[in-house]
């Protein structure tokens, strides 16, 4: 209990009465030594009622005064008092001043009574004792009367500190309890997801391996059946969980530089074909004042599009489909866009305007059954809009169509924007990709198989994390297929060893079916590249491997470079600037060389470090230190902007794959500058002793 906490002092003061009632019953649950004292019962009350213990009470009517301060929760004040009490077996008038102040819980229910009380002598009582002394016993009466005031204050004020901090712990246990509750969620969400994944990765891939093959017309109708309800289940699933994600504020958002323009092009390029089947004409409209490249999430503008086009495409049935961008303002650091997709279609009622963004809710009771869907886009929409801390709007007239607003503001940025990912078309010349699939189930392993080698490419399977080291060890691959959950050694644990001892950095893409924002944040942290979820979409999985492999190749040495001849291989740097600087003094050169050898490996020990362990400030003391070496050393000046750009993201503390894959350029580029040092170095110390 909450009192059980007040000042010892006031508990065990010999001139403070003090007893606290639980329940409507009001039972003695504390009394301090002097309050018993008065009541002459002993010390065996607790846990009875005062009633009991007190009948007199009772025909005094007090009884009536608590039940009304438990009901009422308004305080009764008492000035001298004459109580009837029967103490020591004697019937006695004492004059009391007392308090009874009700007791609540952090809810603001009434739990129980506080009483505070003092004995004290009336005037009558004083001139009695000192006849001739009115005077002198009234100024006794008002010093005491102050006296018991400060005392209640100093109890009122004490109670008051420690039903705030009971109050505290309950809401701090209660913050717990809620924070498990949606840990609990999150994992629930993610077993269903990875559960009912799992079966229609298989389902909807080997109808897709099917469809590819000669089959007759009923056939073919028939697979295209099982594939749009398999991918209609999906789409379910995945409005489920950004649902529960966003309610959970869970949802994360990325501040990547991005194409706006070419980004929403790739994106309404995945609708030509449905709009031509519906005979349904596209217009795009697009504001050429709109910065090239600005910084946000492009994945979520693409989710929320992609869910107001699905929506007019549903339910337009003729007529046009309008996708407009236009800039609303831009000053030095940002740009707010509006976005604006109207269709001719069906319509909504102005009474179901209002509730349209709201789970489950649909046009019309009837749009579930003609049209599909459930209710649940919309919705999304709104919070991923809300969340970005943009507004959605709608208008709409029924028959005539409908158009849905919204604003976002986005950052300018002089980045360049990150590499677009392409739906690449098979390339049949790209065939030498070497592939290694680490999956444990035998569906997924025959369906990978099946894809890989429709795609001309090499592959190896791997049942677990534990295999796929072994056979890294023994052979070399381009990219790595990592399944999440596996026994032995899952996908993380895989992962880490593969970045952290064998140090490789080999693309790893994560084949996951739990698409939760707990499993994708936990991939970037130990070391994968990027992630396709299931059921795996074959031109995306293309896409992606190609796209991570030409981008690997781009990055440090080229491939075969430490077999080409040295006079052909690419150099990073050029003493030109330090001869200059040194006067052509061997010695001098060779002390400066000598400083860039010992200082740049550590820089780069650190740089890494601190990007693992987001220590922002010691990346940019670090990269601070390193950018003069650029242009010592005769670097291009490329590398030296992109640890600048290193620099710009630890000040903003934004942490990004471009900002991984510019640290990635920097220690490949910084190996081989200190190769090349190190060879100059020698040269010019045989020169020297020569």
């Amino acid at each position: 209990m909450l009192n059980k906490n007040l000042n010892h002092d006031v508990i065990s003061s010999p001139a403070t009465m003090m007893a606290v009632l639980k329940g409507e019953n009001m039972i003695i649950e504390i009394a301090n030594d002097a309050i018993l004292e008065t009541w002459g019962k002993g010390k065996d009350v607790f846990g009875k009622s005062i009633l009991m213990v007190l009948p007199e009470l009772v025909e005094q009517g007090f009884d009536k005064i608590l039940q009304d301060v438990f009901n009422s929760g308004i305080t009764f004040r008492a000035y001298e008092m004459p109580v009837l009490m029967v103490r020591h077996g004697k019937t006695e008038t004492i004059h009391y001043t007392f308090v009874y102040q009700a007791q609540c819980n952090v809810l603001g229910e009434i739990e129980g009574i506080l009483i505070i009380a003092n004995e004290v002598l009336s005037v009558q009582d004083e001139k009695e004792q000192s006849p001739g002394s009115e005077i002198v016993a009234r100024d006794i009466i008002e010093q005491k009367r102050i006296e018991k005031e400060l005392t209640e204050a100093r109890v009122f004020a004490e109670l008051a500190t420690v039903i705030a901090e009971e109050a505290q712990n309950k809401a701090e246990r209660a913050t717990e309890i809620a924070e498990d509750a949606v840990k609990s969620k999150q994992q629930f969400l993610s077993n269903m997801s990875h559960e009912i994944r799992t079966p229609m990765n298989a389902i909807i891939g080997f109808t897709k391996v099917l469809l590819k093959t000669n089959l007759t017309a009923k056939q073919k109708e028939y697979l295209t059946a099982i594939k749009m309800s398999g991918d209609a289940l999906i789409v379910l699933i995945n409005d489920i969980l950004d649902l529960a994600k966003v309610d959970a504020g869970k949802m994360t958002f990325e501040q990547t530089p991005f194409k706006m323009a070419a980004s929403i092009a790739a994106m309404l390029h995945l609708f030509e074909t449905k709009i031509q089947e519906k005979n349904l004409v596209l217009v795009k409209e697009y504001d050429q004042n709109i910065p090239e490249v600005l910084v946000g999430d492009p994945v979520r503008l693409h989710q929320i599009i992609l869910n107001l086009v699905s929506n007019a495409v549903k339910f337009t049935t003729k007529g046009r489909i309008t996708v407009s961008v236009r800039l609303l303002h831009d000053d030095e650091e940002h740009a707010t866009i509006e976005f604006t997709v109207a269709d001719s279609g069906i319509g909504i009622s102005e009474d179901k305007m209002i509730t349209i963004f709201e789970n489950f809710q649909q046009a019309t009771s009837g749009t579930s059954r003609l049209y599909g869907g459930t209710g649940l886009g919309l919705a999304i929409v709104k919070k991923l809009v809300e969340s970005q801390g943009g507004s959605i709007l709608v208008q709409s007239k029924i028959e005539e169509g409908s158009s849905f607003s919204f604003t976002l503001r986005f950052q300018k940025t002089k980045d360049v924007a990150a590499l677009e990912l392409e739906m690449l078309e098979l390339d049949t010349q790209i065939k030498n990709i070497k592939v290694l699939v680490v999956e444990d189930m035998a569906l997924n392993q025959l369906l990978m198989k099946t894809l890989l080698d429709d795609f001309g490419f090499e592959r190896d399977i791997a049942e677990n994390g534990k295999i796929a080291i072994e056979k890294l060890q023994g052979k070399s691959y381009d990219i790595i297929l990592m399944d999440l959950q596996m026994p032995e050694m899952n996908g993380f644990e895989a992962t880490e060893y593969i970045r952290n001892t064998m140090h490789s950095n080999i693309p790893i893409i994560a084949l996951t079916a739990d698409v939760t924002t707990v499993d994708l944040a936990k991939c970037k942290a130990v070391g994968m590249n990027d992630y396709i979820a299931k059921p795996v979409d074959e031109r995306l999985l293309y896409a992606k491997i190609v796209g991570l492999v030409k981008k690997t190749s781009l990055i440090g040495i080229p491939k075969g470079a430490e077999h080409e001849n040295p006079a052909e291989k690419i150099k990073y740097t050029d003493l030109d600037y330090l001869i200059q600087r040194t006067k052509n003094n061997s010695g001098m050169m060779m002390e400066m060389i000598s400083a860039y050898l010992e200082q740049t490996p550590p820089l780069i020990n650190t740089i890494k470090l601190s990007l693992r362990d987001k220590d922002w400030d010691t990346l940019h003391a670090a990269v601070h230190k390193m950018i003069p070496s650029f242009s010592i050393m005769g670097m291009n000046t490329d590398f030296e902007i992109m640890a600048k750009k290193v620099q710009e993201y630890a000040r903003s503390q934004q942490e990004t794959d471009v900002i991984t894959d510019l640290v990635l350029q920097i220690e490949n580029v910084c190996i081989q500058a200190c190769k090349e040092l190190e060879e100059d170095f020698q040269r010019f110390k045989s020169q020297t002793h020569g």
